[in-house]
């Protein structure tokens, strides 16, 4: 499997300055705060055809109207009101029709062209053939559990880049196995303090500093190297279907092949699989469920409009 490096739209994601415990702060209330937003979702989705006031939203997860504001505009940075917006079929079907148009002028200048409409880039190396066999073995991972705007994350490294992203959902036993799974032959060393740094460049956006480029280490089989490498197009605020996927790496007709692809994605966020939904506007699934991928989406939607009112 051949190195590939792919210039990608991944949302600006900043340094926070090094100052012992302060570095964990904003996104240790980040992920409080993330909890509160869950709950909401969930809250907000069973109940949806009833669709429940803002106020009883508020109440369920035990905050004043006054306070469930401030939550969305600490988190989100605008209105609970306003974000909802973000979460509607209406939305999504918009954003799907924007981003295919997106897309095909990034396509007509290969992958490297969406460089040209983003700030940041990623860089990826696949395993070869012979690694992809041995599940890792010979190579030393680090890891660590961090707090993050959507929860808690395990992120885990080798020496050539980011190989494994994981938001804890059952536990963090789970998650570790996850890990182990996929990397069996590896030897894990837990190495907070190293993993955190690199936590934050991908989560933080506290400063308006710039950051180096990320290097994912992936271990995959060529179509899902593909898949993965065609989710790294699509743009931070922007969405894309199963079907328009599977037509960017000219497979028209492997929609589930490609959807199964999407969900064996080892590295959460960095390479997008939440930015795929169902053609007709529906979120559908993700492995690290379905209020966690309501909130990427409409915190990035939320983000996107902000950027795009600065302009």
């Amino acid at each position: 499997m051949p190195t590939c490096v792919i210039v990608t739209a991944v949302m600006k994601a900043m340094l926070l300055p090094t100052a012992g415990r302060r570095e964990a702060e904003p996104l240790s209330q980040a992920a409080m705060d993330y909890a509160r937003v869950e709950r909401a979702l969930r809250f907000l989705d069973a109940h949806h055809l009833r669709r429940p006031s803002l106020d009883e939203i508020a109440a369920h997860v035990h905050l004043s109207p006054f306070h469930f504001e401030r939550l969305f505009q600490r988190w989100a940075g605008t209105s609970p009101k306003r974000f909802l917006q973000y979460l509607t079929k209406e939305h999504a079907k918009t954003l799907l029709r924007d981003s295919k148009s997106l897309l095909d002028v990034a396509g007509e200048s290969g992958l490297s062209g969406v460089g040209r409409l983003h700030d940041l880039f990623v860089s990826c190396e696949a395993v070869t053939p012979g690694e992809y066999k041995l599940h890792g073995k010979g190579v030393t991972i680090r890891y660590g559990f961090h707090p993050t705007p959507f929860g808690e994350c395990l992120l885990a490294m080798t020496e050539r880049g980011i190989c494994f992203l994981e938001f804890v959902t059952a536990s963090r036993q789970a998650a570790l196995r996850e890990l182990r799974d996929e990397w069996s032959g590896a030897e894990l060393q837990e190495d907070e303090r190293e993993t955190a740094a690199i936590c934050r460049q991908i989560f933080d956006a506290t400063s308006g500093s710039r950051r180096a480029p990320f290097h994912l280490h992936l271990r995959g089989t060529n179509f899902q190297l593909k898949v993965w490498q065609a989710l790294l197009t699509i743009p931070s605020g922007s969405l894309t279907n199963y079907g328009d996927l599977a037509a960017r790496i000219s497979a028209p007709n492997a929609q589930r092949a490609v959807g199964s692809a999407v969900g064996r994605n080892p590295i959460a966020y960095l390479i997008p699989c939440h930015r795929v939904i169902r053609s007709l506007g529906v979120l559908g699934n993700y492995g690290g469920g379905r209020e966690r991928k309501q909130a990427m989406i409409g915190w990035e939607a939320t983000q996107a409009a902000r950027h795009a009112s600065l302009r």
